[in-house]
């Protein structure tokens, strides 16, 4: 035999032993890629948007550049602490004229009348004038009871008819010129969805985007697990875990009234308003959580059903078949009340 024969068979089968190490490195599984974060204020609360970035999405920096000014833009349209914001200036108006309204902000309406018809009136963004009666809008004034007479010149100021919108005309009008509209009980959770909408256009199939609160998600973390989101237990004095959920492709909204209230005479008083009362709702309900298709409409269920109670509540939801978690305390200890498909989550929680 030629002495380069088995110097050459070696080298051969060398080369097919780094091949074969090639190919099974090739066959194995990718790392997941590591989650990326950014965080930042809006809406007088802040966001927080993970995600799994893919190879052509845009960098970090450029994506919190994209997310700022998008929510710099809502805010602008819809706040009422703004006082050059588009709903600002619309509220100012002294007239029954149709106005024009950008999208977004017709988007939001009538998103807002359907909750508000179907919520029965409970859900009603003209309760502005009382939110701001009972100190719970941007007129500060101190913790006071307001008057009787205060609290019904309010009330003639407010209701789902004195408000409506035309897609033809791209407008909005009011039937009384001292209609005050107030969104913040849904546009949180309208910036959720427009952010969701700005990941999915950029190529991101899994997100989790949240602001004060308000969350929808789409896909999986990393290692392919659900996105799990804990509901707090409803209490003023310290942060706690209610209960555990595992979602993808969901939305969920959770409205309170265990922390933005005042006390008087040993009677608290909390920020959500009954329209049809000019009150601060006294139900016994601490906390609801409402899982929907998206951020937008979860978040304005969520504020119905907290003026709803937990009896009616129950029975609007049954009825439109919404996931829900009602909260209910009574004397000092909790109780939950669950309707609908709401269940099938936590038990994916208790499985994961």
């Amino acid at each position: 035999m030629h002495p380069s024969i088995p110097r050459l068979r070696t080298l051969i089968a060398l080369i097919a032993l780094l091949a074969a190490g090639a190919g099974f490195s090739l066959l194995r599984p990718e790392p997941p890629v590591a989650e990326l974060h950014m965080s930042g204020r809006t809406m007088g609360t802040t966001y927080n948007v993970k995600y799994r970035p893919t190879q052509n999405a845009p960098t970090l920096k450029a994506m919190q550049i994209e997310v700022d000014a998008l929510l710099a833009e809502i805010n602008h349209t819809m706040s009422t602490y703004d006082p050059e914001s588009e709903l600002s200036r619309f509220n100012r108006l002294r007239t029954t004229d149709w106005v024009p309204a950008s999208d977004s902000l017709r988007a939001v309406l009538k998103a807002a009348l359907e909750i508000g018809a179907q919520s029965e009136g409970a859900f009603d963004i003209t309760v502005g004038p009382l939110v701001n009666l009972w100190g719970f809008g941007p007129e500060f004034h101190p913790d006071r009871i307001p008057l009787e007479a205060d609290i019904a010149a309010a009330r003639r100021r407010s209701g789902l008819d004195k408000v409506t919108l035309s897609e033809a005309q791209q407008a909005i009008r009011k039937y009384r010129p001292d209609v005050f509209l107030d969104l913040s009980g849904i546009a949180k959770g309208y910036g959720v969805d427009r952010v969701a909408e700005l990941m999915t256009t950029q190529g991101i199939d899994h997100y989790m985007v949240e602001i004060g609160g308000e969350i929808r998600v789409r896909g999986l973390k990393d290692h392919d697990t659900p996105w799990r989101i804990a509901i707090e237990k409803p209490l003023s004095g310290e942060r706690s875990v209610q209960t555990m959920l595992a979602l993808s492709d969901i939305a969920l909204a959770t409205s309170g009234n265990y922390r933005n209230f005042f006390e008087i005479a040993g009677r608290r008083y909390s920020h959500t308003i009954d329209p049809t009362t000019g009150w601060p709702v006294d139900n016994h309900l601490v906390s609801v959580t409402v899982l929907a298709e998206t951020s937008m409409r979860a978040d304005g269920w969520a504020t119905a059903f907290q003026v709803l109670g937990p009896e009616r509540g129950m029975a609007i939801a049954e009825r439109l078949n919404l996931p829900v978690l009602f909260v209910i305390e009574r004397d000092g200890q909790f109780e939950e009340h669950v309707c609908c498909a709401f269940q099938r989550y936590r038990k994916q929680e208790e499985l994961s």
